[in-house]
């Protein structure tokens, strides 16, 4: 199966491998990876993953919501694009698509910089590392990007890089359920594809908020798994963007992707 159906079905919610891998802590894709909780800027990288993600990835800013941010994606003129997912040596590289929620975060964040300038963020999931580039763009006083996928870490360098930013620390353990520190804001896109997870996420962001004000947005463009959780009957719509054509052909006609600020109610049961 090309990659091109391997996301398919990614976009239809077959997705639980990953998901499992979000709620166990497991899931290091590389052998060569030395597994780390934290990756900080001025360490270095393995030159041969690094030459293997810049040959076989894009560099691109078109198609998207925020043409400001370059990114090394899978693109139609990628390998894998058309290659076989089992040949890709990393595990599957979901850090390498700019999904819909994350455009409409990173939009949101660049078009509204008060948002997050002066205050500390977590991008929970943070994939290619987009909205925590925003951040950094506009203001943000300390950022850190978490994606439980140690490739994924070694993406956002390169993003850093291409962006011609300091890298942000970024860290690869599983912190849903942690205490993962004092945030002014997270921010979360796409996560909402697994029941599991999601529940998990409703309960551990309820109880950041509960315990330390921490604002949550969460960038979603609507999927089923999203919209039918209970989540959604505590989250005020912030603004709704237009996807570009390019990303609505990727992602099954997706046609919109939306900002949700997640506000839940007093009368919720303590965390």
């Amino acid at each position: 199966m090309a990659f091109r159906g391997w996301k398919r079905l990614l976009l239809l919610g077959r997705q639980n491998t990953f998901a499992k891998a979000w709620r166990s802590r497991r899931g290091g894709p590389s052998l060569r990876w030395k597994r780390c909780c934290h990756w900080s800027a001025g360490k270095s990288l393995d030159p041969e993953v690094r030459a293997f993600l810049e040959e076989n990835t894009e560099v691109t800013s078109s198609g998207h919501l925020t043409p400001e941010i370059r990114l090394r994606l899978l693109t139609p003129r990628c390998r894998f694009w058309k290659e076989k997912p089992d040949l890709w040596p990393y595990g599957d590289p979901f850090w390498a698509i700019y999904w819909p929620g994350g455009q409409a975060l990173s939009r949101y964040i660049l078009d509204n910089p008060r948002v997050v300038k002066g205050r500390s963020v977590l991008d929970l999931g943070s994939g290619c590392g987009a909205t925590a580039i925003a951040a950094v763009m506009s203001g943000a006083s300390q950022v850190l990007a978490n994606d439980i996928d140690p490739i994924a870490g070694m993406a956002m360098i390169l993003n850093c890089e291409l962006n011609h930013l300091n890298p942000f620390p970024i860290t690869i353990k599983n912190i849903i359920n942690s205490e993962a520190g004092n945030w002014d804001l997270i921010v979360l896109g796409d996560m909402f594809y697994d029941e599991q997870l999601a529940d998990g996420l409703h309960h551990w962001l309820r109880k950041r908020i509960r315990i330390q004000q921490t604002e949550v947005l969460i960038g979603d463009p609507g999927r089923h798994q999203f919209l039918r959780h209970s989540i959604r009957s505590q989250l005020h719509k912030v603004i709704e963007y237009s996807l570009p054509e390019y990303t609505r052909q990727e992602n099954n006609g997706l046609t919109s992707s939306i900002v949700w600020s997640y506000q839940p109610s007093n009368s919720l049961e303590n965390c």
